[in-house]
């Protein structure tokens, strides 16, 4: 319905995500991979999307390293909602286990992927390893998704459970998180145990 607007609408949404750290909770995965069945079906261009999105995760994430590099830590003081000091922890402690790979791999997690490029920024990561793994996170992100979507999103099956899939993509995406907040739980009636 909104033309070549939808390249921006798209872009604007992916930007936001991983750009801005009050904002974790856009649908990232699912977006992407909407975007590429869309793209299957000849309503975007595959290639022009794949492009833009990835563009705007690494111009997001390199956004929100910097303010992580400036800001740092006295934004999670508690005052801005979104900004969980319980949220910055887990980053920094899936950073500690995962090193400068987490940049990669944060990006197929929610939450932790928007929290990635901040903590980096705050740990004063150097910023050409910090871009160099960010680049490459982002089009390996991106392209997954996104072609994912497309190769996979016009099949009979998937076009007529579409929304199905996407709360698919959404929960697997979330399992992660899910299962680490499900462990943390447990050891802590543990320790109330002994």
């Amino acid at each position: 319905d909104y033309g070549t607007w939808t390249y921006g609408i798209l872009f604007l949404i992916v930007f936001c995500e991983t750009g801005l750290v009050v904002l974790p909770l856009l649908p990232g995965d699912s977006l992407l991979f909407a975007a590429g069945g869309f793209a299957a079906r000849g309503a975007l261009n595959p290639w022009g999307l794949f492009a833009g999105l990835a563009l705007a995760a690494i111009v997001g994430d390199n956004l929100n390293y910097w303010v992580g590099r400036h800001i740092g830590p006295r934004a999670f003081s508690g005052k801005i909602r979104f900004l969980k000091l319980d949220y910055l922890e887990r980053t920094r402690a899936f950073f500690a286990r995962h090193g400068a790979r987490t940049i990669v791999l944060a990006r197929f997690v929610p939450i932790i992927r928007t929290f990635t490029p901040f903590v980096a920024g705050v740990g004063s990561m150097p910023y050409l390893r910090f871009l160099v793994y960010d680049v490459g996170g982002g089009v390996l992100w991106v392209g997954l998704f996104v072609w994912a979507g497309y190769f996979f999103g016009n099949l009979p099956v998937v076009h007529r459970n579409f929304s199905i899939v996407i709360m698919a993509i959404i929960v697997i995406s979330a399992l992660p998180m899910l299962l680490e907040m499900a462990r943390n739980w447990r050891r802590g009636r543990l320790s109330a145990a002994r």
